[in-house]
């Protein structure tokens, strides 16, 4: 297959979803689900959604994406950062272990990585790093969660050279729903955003391939896909040079 064929296809991204009840129609009983501004955000950037539930998970699946989104939703079990849970933690055990396994996995392989809300917060984790696991305990004034289902508004800035810097320049600001954040960043990481009270919005890898973990929510604003589009153009250049490195070596 050559490099120009590879070009014509739209990047494969997998997204992964919840598992749990779920109602429509007449139905009420469990299934894979995933908000669809996430798919729409993916597609309106040039790529093809691919979902990944919770069950029957296989890392070596990194291995046929481009590129992977670990997306929103519950919180981290904070037995995989060492610590006691808060009464207001709310976890899903399988899907925590789904979310570090294709993280970890999407790390070694260098396929570019986008990781949402939790899906931040699970990237440092996966690399050692620890959660804040009640934000109002620690910063009072924060509406990062203004009511339930309503999503807040969150500025900040961004670090001069980095992938957040250079997608959105030096300030932006994006819806947000979240009550934990990120707190001691893991090796390996580095903060490249934050709001004014210190809530780190963003974090990028040191080395490897193209990684981004953002605390808000750039999938709730259609009008914004510079996140996305940076996204799919990192995972387009993955396939081109994935599959240029097998057309060589089949003809070694």
């Amino acid at each position: 297959m050559s490099s120009n064929a590879s070009d014509a296809h739209r990047p494969r991204i997998g997204l992964t979803t919840y598992y749990q009840e779920a109602e429509w129609g007449v139905w009420k009983t469990d299934a894979a689900l995933l908000p669809g501004t996430y798919v729409q955000a993916v597609a309106a950037a040039g790529g093809t959604p691919v979902l990944l539930p919770p069950v029957g998970t296989d890392p070596s699946i990194v291995d046929l994406l481009d590129g992977l989104i670990i997306s929103g939703g519950t919180d981290v079990g904070p037995e995989h950062y060492g610590a006691a849970p808060h009464v207001q933690t709310r976890a899903q055990p399988s899907r925590d272990l789904h979310d570090l396994s294709l993280t970890r996995a999407a790390l070694a392989a260098e396929v570019p990585l986008f990781s949402i809300c939790r899906g931040a917060q699970v990237l440092n984790v996966a690399l050692g790093g620890t959660l804040i696991q009640h934000i109002p305990e620690v910063n009072p004034e924060a509406r990062y969660q203004p009511a339930p289902g309503v999503f807040g508004e969150v500025e900040f800035a961004t670090v001069p050279g980095s992938i957040s810097e250079d997608l959105l320049g030096p300030r932006a600001s994006a819806p947000c729903y979240h009550h934990q954040a990120l707190d001691q960043v893991a090796a390996g990481l580095r903060v490249t955003a934050s709001a004014a009270d210190g809530t780190i919005e963003a974090v990028e890898t040191t080395s490897g391939g193209w990684v981004l973990g953002v605390q808000f929510h750039p999938e709730q604003n259609p009008d914004d896909l510079r996140l996305f589009e940076g996204f799919i153009e990192a995972a387009r250049t993955y396939r081109r040079t994935r599959t240029e490195g097998i057309h060589v070596d089949q003809h070694v």
